[in-house]
């Protein structure tokens, strides 16, 4: 049956314009900027565009703020084990797109896996340094994300995770990908992998043990109802291939959220910064039932004393987010609606 969940999840992923997780499935098209390059994404992972303010990018990033389901995640011995293994059938090619977007390096590779009695399209895969997930806490310097669509438009991920090696070895299948890695430099590139054979891949796949949860995409518009399946034992990866992947992709992994079904960590953090900032509703905002406030009541003032005839010096800005100077009237109308005022300078 098609479920409100996956509903939810199809209409999210749908009104997004960014290149994220899901690019080149049906819920988000590849788009070609102009022959030989594609469309790099509108998010990143440093400063004003970093995961701490996705939310603020687009209305529709606003799970990445208050999810209650997101990914990645920790995976510790109260995340279960697949019960059944994956039939995974990926199609060997003599070579494959390898594209730039900007935020990640990406794989436009075909096949089939089949979970849970359901049929899964693989529409690309794509790299993440360091990882994303963490096993056991422990971080690792790269992981893959399988990233494969099924015909009512649900979301499977397959994620390897990659561990450097002391005796140089890496798997076949990276170095493959990585053969003409240096024509993808500059985001926005177009270039060629080699030959890609995934006989290798698709045994472990098959044969070793798989961490399965629900969650989210790990990008905008962070929607949620993925299912992941994750490689419980780290790939092999040698130091040189490592540093070709690292020097363009530079850093790509949002931060380890919060366990599944708990608040969200930016909405916790939120509660906490308005308490902080004496702008919490009991005290400072009178909200209306439409959550609107005109007048909110902030807390009186001591004047402020003529420097020029009694010498003191004008105390210096106390920061944006201080109570004081932020708008009032925006602040609490924000406020009444669960949020927490940004400053245009974030924006």
């Amino acid at each position: 049956m098609f479920s409100f969940t996956r509903l939810v999840l199809l209409v999210t992923l749908a009104v997004s314009a960014s290149a994220s997780c899901i690019h080149n499935t049906s819920l988000m098209r590849r788009q070609i900027a102009e022959e030989g390059t594609v469309e790099v994404s509108t998010f990143g992972y440093t400063g004003s565009k970093g995961p701490l303010l996705w939310a603020t990018l687009e209305a529709e990033n606003e799970l990445c703020r208050t999810g209650k389901v997101q990914s990645p995640i920790n995976l510790d011995d109260t995340i279960s084990k697949a019960t059944e293994a994956p039939v995974v059938a990926f199609n060997n090619v003599e070579e494959a797109e390898f594209e730039n977007l900007g935020t990640t390096l990406e794989v436009l590779a075909t096949g089939v896996t089949t979970f849970a009695g359901k049929e899964f399209t693989l529409a690309q895969f794509h790299m993440h340094t360091p990882s994303e997930h963490r096993i056991a806490e422990e971080y690792f310097p790269l992981e893959i994300h399988m990233v494969h669509e099924a015909a009512d438009g649900s979301i499977a991920v397959i994620a390897l995770p990659f561990q450097l090696t002391e005796d140089n070895s890496t798997l076949e299948l990276l170095t493959a990908v990585t053969e003409n890695i240096e024509a993808i430099r500059v985001p926005g590139t177009v270039g060629r992998t080699g030959a890609l054979d995934f006989t290798e891949i698709t045994e472990i796949i098959q044969t070793t043990p798989l961490f399965q949860y629900t969650g989210s995409l790990t990008t905008p518009p962070c929607a949620e109802g993925l299912t992941f399946l994750v490689l419980e034992q780290p790939l092999p990866l040698n130091v040189a291939t490592y540093n070709k992947i690292k020097s363009i992709i530079k850093f790509n992994a949002r931060y380890t959220q919060n366990t599944s079904g708990q608040d969200n960590f930016l909405a916790a953090a939120t509660v906490f910064a308005n308490e902080q900032d004496g702008v919490s509703q009991s005290q400072s905002c009178d909200c209306g039932p439409g959550g609107e406030n005109p007048a909110p009541t902030s807390p009186a003032q001591p004047p402020v004393e003529d420097k020029a005839t009694t010498g003191a010096h004008e105390p210096a800005p106390t920061g944006a987010n201080n109570h004081e100077n932020i708008p009032a009237a925006e602040a609490c109308a924000m406020q009444c609606k669960g949020k927490r005022w940004v400053p245009d300078a974030f924006l």
